[in-house]
């Protein structure tokens, strides 16, 4: 993700998440941190076959634990397989910034999510009451860790999906 697909993952983020849409200034803070060597977040678009962003995901890190800061479908893209190609892709990154273990925070609303989180390892380790504000949401935490042998983040394939490409 670059300064320029702020504006058009800003129309996604408040279609998708209307009571809690992050701001522009959230999205640039994010951003300021992925580049350089100093880097400490990841965040990357998928764009459709005619350019328009169809998904976006955050990623971000600190020493040896990694955190999944967003991810979201386009709703008619929902089920094709694009966030699991995202995941993945923040799993990698993961795994470049040497994460041993990654968290995420889900509604505990969110199956869909839930499940696609657990295709990839995640397990579930606890709750935090009321985190989605102002509908005073539960957030289901989530964990993944590395195999104890010096295994990846990304250990888990993706879906496969056609007609999107994702870009950092």
């Amino acid at each position: 993700m670059r300064w320029w697909d702020i504006d058009p993952v800003l129309e996604l983020e408040k279609d998708l998440f209307p009571e809690d849409t992050w701001s522009r200034g959230m999205f640039w803070s994010e951003l300021a941190h992925s580049r350089g060597a100093g880097a400490t977040r990841c965040y990357l678009v998928a764009e459709d076959e005619n350019g328009r962003i169809a998904g976006y995901a955050g990623l971000a890190a600190s020493g040896d634990q990694g955190d999944v800061q967003t991810i979201a479908v386009a709703r008619g893209l929902q089920g094709t397989g694009l966030g699991g190609r995202l995941l993945a892709e923040l799993l990698r990154a993961a795994t470049s910034f040497e994460c041993h273990e990654v968290l995420l925070e889900c509604r505990v609303d969110n199956v869909r999510a839930q499940k696609l989180y657990e295709r990839f390892g995640f397990e579930p380790i606890g709750f935090r009451r009321g985190y989605y504000q102002p509908g005073n949401v539960d957030a289901l935490v989530m964990r993944l860790t590395t195999a104890s042998d010096g295994g990846s983040a990304a250990g888990a394939s993706s879906d496969s999906e056609q007609g999107t490409e994702i870009n950092g």
